[in-house]
């Protein structure tokens, strides 16, 4: 795919500054940018590089001053690459049908547009929807539910009767609706509870590769709309996740967690059972939630408290050494002073 700059600006409401008529067939970091290429720069601290670079525009943002090459002037560089990428990297199409090796119950509704892939298999009752592409060795479970323009990626695997909405995509390793961690002790041993609830994937919401989402004890667990989840997350059972949430790399949730719209989590953090983390707010890298944290609200550390509070300890543990060797200097020289007093007269 190639288009002019002009061409591109338009896609995004940019401006040109130099040469619209300018070829563009590809997208590159300056480092790497060559003729033909766009690439970006949307700090101005970043626009030196660019210019040194063989692309031939550069996307820029705001304030950033024009350079010798031609400049597309947007907004905001960073969304305006996102809305680009695209044009040059199209999405692979997956031609509708059912390759031989899968496997169909008869009584699963597969819409006639949906791509089905190697040696899938698609339980009792499941049903398939428009344009959904399973791309190999996916099982989806009995009376499963796919809602329309889905991507599976190879080896996910959807348990019975779990529910995925419309534009989600999965990645490859993911496991959707296994059972929740449920256990009483009774009579010496560990009886387990009965898993029966399902999990709730709402629309447009992507999932990393081998993540596990456990199906609830007894009511759903829940993914909210247009969330992203990243790779090697844990979101036990019954936890529920709010629209449009960032959950980051190897983040694990314990069972019954509330977690408000457009909330975020960094990576590495773990969050206690039966907590609820407010709208907007954001818990920083390795952390461990222990209690609720408000709207709006930023906390880091372990236990999590307030990021400024957080900062106050850190810096003051940093200065433990230096508090540490000061003491030892001052209890010397009261040692000192104690030996160099005289005995009081009548001492024994």
């Amino acid at each position: 795919m190639q288009f002019t700059a002009t061409q591109l600006a338009e896609r995004v409401h940019g401006e040109v500054h130099g040469d619209g008529s300018v070829i563009l067939k590809g997208f590159a970091p300056a480092d790497r940018a060559g003729p033909g290429d766009l690439t970006f720069a949307e700090k101005a601290s970043y626009l030196e590089a660019a210019e040194r670079s063989g692309a031939s525009a550069i996307l820029v943002s705001g304030e950033v001053q024009p350079s010798s090459k031609v400049v597309i002037r947007v907004a905001d560089a960073r969304i305006a690459v996102a809305r680009l990428l695209p044009l040059f990297h199209p999405a692979v199409e997956h031609a509708a049908g059912i390759h031989p090796t899968a496997v169909i119950d008869p009584s699963a509704q597969v819409d006639a547009t949906a791509h089905i892939g190697p040696y899938c298999v698609v339980g009792a009752r499941a049903t398939i929807g428009k344009r959904c592409a399973l791309l190999s060795a996916v099982n989806i479970g009995t009376d499963c539910i796919v809602g329309d323009d889905t991507r599976l990626h190879p080896n996910v695997v959807i348990y019975p009767g779990c529910q995925v909405g419309s534009r989600v995509s999965i990645h490859s390793g993911t496991v959707i609706g296994a059972d929740g961690y449920s256990y009483v002790f009774d009579e010496g041993r560990h009886r387990k509870m009965l898993q029966v609830g399902i999990v709730i994937i709402h629309d447009d919401v992507e999932i990393g590769a081998n993540t596990a989402i456990d199906r609830g004890a007894l009511g759903p667990t829940v993914i909210g709309q247009g969330s992203k989840i990243d790779n090697l997350v844990h979101v036990a059972h019954n936890v529920q996740i709010g629209k449009h949430c960032l959950i980051m790399g190897q983040v694990g949730f314990a069972g019954s967690v509330q977690m408000g719209d457009y909330a975020v989590i960094a990576s590495q953090s773990g969050v206690a059972d039966h907590l609820t983390l407010g709208k907007q707010s954001i818990v920083g890298a390795k952390s461990g939630v222990m209690r609720d944290v408000p709207d709006g609200a930023l906390v880091l550390g372990v236990p999590a408290i307030p990021d400024k509070l957080a900062k106050r300890q850190f810096i003051a543990v940093q200065q433990l050494p230096e508090l540490i060797r000061r003491t030892r200097e001052l209890e010397k020289q009261v040692a000192a002073l104690q030996a160099n007093i005289p005995a009081e007269p009548g001492a024994a």
